[in-house]
């Protein structure tokens, strides 16, 4: 994994380290982070994305403590290895119910059918770098 694998929008009102533990969250949950993957550098994210590196520090303590990440001597952060049956299809599901929920209340206040919106969603779906098949 590298730097530039993070998506981090200053403009948005979610602080930069939520963006970042959320991502790699996500990441990690859905297996696209392997147990074991090495992480950037908390300097090398920081220097990719111009933000302050405590920032990034941060986000990594905080997934450290979720036991999402564990600290390797000399060599910087790796995703832990997972505990069995934690990455499932409803729990990476109920990860994304928040943003579900907002999609779904701007969609009704737009008078958008479910339809439209699935239409919309699939090609964002079928363009993202890190989507891939899974049958769970």
């Amino acid at each position: 994994m590298d730097a530039l694998t993070l998506h981090i929008e200053p403009a948005s009102p979610e602080p930069l380290y939520r963006q970042i533990v959320g991502q790699l969250g996500r990441l990690i949950s859905a297996g696209q982070c392997p147990p074991g993957t090495l992480l950037p550098s908390v300097r090398e994210v920081a220097a990719a994305h111009a933000i302050n590196p405590m920032t990034v520090s941060k986000a990594y303590a905080l997934l450290e403590a979720q036991g999402l990440l564990e600290r390797l001597r000399g060599k910087g952060m790796q995703v832990a290895a997972r505990k069995p049956g934690a990455s499932t299809l409803q729990t990476r599901l109920d990860s994304l119910a928040p943003a579900l929920r907002d999609l779904a209340r701007q969609a009704r206040e737009l008078d958008i059918e479910l339809a439209q919106l699935v239409d919309a969603l699939a090609p964002l779906m079928a363009d993202s770098p890190t989507s891939k098949d899974r049958n769970d």
